[in-house]
């Protein structure tokens, strides 16, 4: 699948080389000929802000998607600390298994707590399984107890665990929910026409002038690139809240 935000790095260096080579393949035509026409260079004037006032708007929506989706991850972790935490009170509901079900929740809380540190993938397909374990390990302590004795207290610890269980599901699928491709590959052709035309636009003589407009462009696509990677780069959720869970559980 296609995931161009796996390494922020890479999108820093990819965005740099291919608007390397479109800001030097424009300076590189504009050499070539002998003069510019002033038609030419006013038509120029009027295409190159143009397109780079394109260009600023992708990057701002982009970063306002990626900026959503990593303040939701942050919010799902919490929720998913919160639901681990009120059904470990809710097992006083269901004495004969309030032992065990708070033992399964200590080791489910270590388990989330790897999945957002681990970005190894074969250490995640290990806590993933493991997860997935507990998570039929949890339900089995809760239901029979309810099925055998099905009021009103059982059902809270029921509902509890339910909680848990789906908080899982709503933070995994938030991992997912990322920048589409198409975004990427729109921003990184606009990006690629800017460098062009600023290559060709520029008719100074030192070549360092060129890399100007490049690096602007792939630092901010660095930062979009990082905060819409949950696991790789400077900026990721810390779990936090599971973390005090985890010191507050043990």
């Amino acid at each position: 699948m296609f995931d161009l935000a796996v390494r922020p790095l890479y999108v820093v260096v990819v965005a740099l080389l291919l608007q390397g080579l479109a800001v030097f393949a424009g300076d590189w035509l504009r050499r070539r000929r002998s003069e510019v026409e002033d038609t030419e260079r006013k038509d120029l004037a009027i295409i190159l802000p143009a397109t780079l006032t394109l260009l600023t708007l992708l990057i701002g929506f982009s970063f306002s998607m990626a900026a959503n989706r990593y303040d939701q991850r942050k919010t799902m972790e919490e929720d998913e600390a919160n639901a681990i935490g009120t059904e470990y009170a809710r097992a006083e509901l269901m004495p004969a298994q309030t032992a065990h079900i708070r033992g399964l929740l200590s080791q489910y809380t270590d388990q989330r707590i790897l999945f957002y540190k681990v970005t190894d993938s074969a250490q995640r397909q290990a806590v993933d399984a493991a997860t997935a374990r507990l998570q039929t390990a949890l339900w089995d302590s809760v239901t029979p107890t309810a099925l055998a004795t099905p009021t009103p207290m059982t059902a809270l610890a029921v509902s509890g665990m339910n909680d848990v269980l789906n908080a899982q599901g709503y933070t995994q699928a938030m991992f997912w929910n990322r920048l589409p491709p198409g975004a990427w590959f729109l921003m990184i052709l606009v990006a690629g026409f800017c460098s062009f035309l600023f290559g060709y636009s520029e008719y100074r003589t030192s070549r360092l002038r060129l890399w100007v407009l490049p690096v602007i462009v792939a630092l901010p696509l660095g930062l979009i690139a990082d905060m819409d990677s949950p696991r790789y780069g400077l900026i990721h959720v810390v779990p936090q809240n599971l973390l005090v869970l985890q010191a507050t559980l043990k």
